[in-house]
């Protein structure tokens, strides 16, 4: 009888790392399927996508504060000075990522959005050393001079869709960076995020609006397409979110690859993008740092549990 309540309690951890592997693997592939939805919206302008992606993110995320009853959270944001300026610096670098990732789906560039997002935890990695001052273990450092190589490979031969790589890899590494260093819950940061933006998207579609050019309203697969970019944008990370809290690290580093490979595989299988040979090249280097630094990753974390036991 004694073991029960403690059969009880695995089984609850249990179910709750099933629900945060679904949570995990659902916020991930939404994130590699992207560029389905937004090929859907190819002929409306990246920059009006971003700014109704604000826009609709704001009006989701204020229903989904008010179901979570997080709002006094996120009301207490606007009386910190300092996490409210890193919001602010947050949001201009996500807003950077969703436009030159839009801009690449739309001009056929998702090959190499891909390889950004592979790219990224090795950043990552880079950055925990340089600004974290963190240990860079010498896997790690051959990984990242592995990748450093495929990278000099792919300017070589493809320098013009290179800086697309670069620019997400290093954007979305430094949000995770300012994201990780400001305190705040991840849902309310993202509601602040994407209503400092709100004035400059609202200003853009009363611009587009202007000129006649605004896709908004003229059709209504579209209009239905653009507000659905909200849903888009904060179901993936609250499900994040959730996955984040029951999964280790580990394991939860390991299902980020879901993402760039679903998109490499959208751009090569589903939009025939080229592939020459020192693109193919870039990517067995980075994917061969990738390899390597799931290795260090895995003997990382049995090392810690034999250290624990």
């Amino acid at each position: 009888m004694s073991s029960q309540p403690t059969d009880i309690a695995d089984a609850e951890q249990a179910a709750q790392r099933r629900a945060g592997l679904l949570a995990g693997v659902g916020a991930y592939a939404i994130w590699g399927l992207m560029p389905l939805y937004f090929k859907l919206l190819g002929h409306v302008s990246p920059f009006e996508i971003v700014a109704h992606r604000v826009i609709w993110s704001v009006a989701f995320l204020a229903i989904v504060l008010a179901a979570m009853r997080q709002y006094r959270a996120f009301v207490a944001i606007f009386s910190q000075p300092r996490i409210l300026a890193a919001l602010a610096l947050s949001a201009v670098l996500i807003g950077i990522n969703w436009l030159v990732y839009i801009w690449a789906v739309d001009t056929d560039h998702v090959v190499a959005a891909s390889l950004g997002y592979f790219l990224n935890p090795l950043v990552n990695v880079l950055l925990g050393t340089l600004v974290l001052k963190e240990v860079l273990r010498r896997r790690q450092a051959v990984a990242i001079g592995i990748a450093a190589v495929g990278v000099a490979l792919l300017a070589i031969g493809e320098w013009q869709t290179l800086w697309i790589s670069l620019a997400l890899a290093i954007s979305f590494a430094f949000y995770g960076l300012v994201r990780k260093l400001t305190p705040v819950p991840s849902t309310s940061g993202l509601a602040v995020e994407t209503l400092v933006l709100c004035a400059p998207a609202l200003a853009l579609v009363s611009f587009y609006a202007a000129q006649g050019t605004l896709a908004f309203g003229d059709d209504r697969w579209v209009t239905i397409g653009l507000i659905g970019t909200g849903a888009l944008t904060s179901v993936p990370l609250i499900l994040f979110a959730i996955s984040a809290r029951a999964l280790p690290l580990v394991t939860l580093g390991l299902m980020q690859y879901i993402a760039p490979s679903l998109q490499f595989l959208c751009g090569v299988f589903l939009f025939g993008e080229p592939m020459s040979a020192g693109r193919w090249g870039s990517f067995l280097l980075i994917w061969v740092a990738l390899a390597l630094f799931v290795w260090d990753s895995l003997s990382g974390a049995r090392a810690r549990r034999r250290t624990l036991a």
